[in-house]
């Protein structure tokens, strides 16, 4: 289902959002994965993590907000599938 599709995955530099990455890049072939969220640093991380370095998938970082619709409607072209991991915590 993944496999040879582009993967947006709002949120994805949070608990769930990283586990989904990893099972999608361990189980399936995607074309490109793009992890969307508003935390640089956690971007920073993940993209020097030795996890995600090693992958050889194209993996895209994208700072944003769900909010933004402009902002998301520029990191949705051409995505085949979306998973929404965003969160809002208090």
């Amino acid at each position: 289902m993944l496999n040879n599709k582009s993967v947006l995955i709002t949120g994805g530099t949070g608990s769930f959002g990283k586990n989904f990455i990893k099972t999608v890049i361990k189980q399936h072939h995607p074309k490109r994965v793009i992890v969307y969220s508003r935390d640089e640093l956690k971007q920073f991380d993940m993209q020097n993590s030795k996890y995600f370095e090693s992958k050889k998938i194209l993996i895209r970082y994208f700072i944003g907000d769900v909010r933004d619709y402009k902002r998301l409607k520029l990191a949705m072209e051409d995505v085949d599938i979306v998973v929404h991991a965003a969160a809002l915590k208090q």
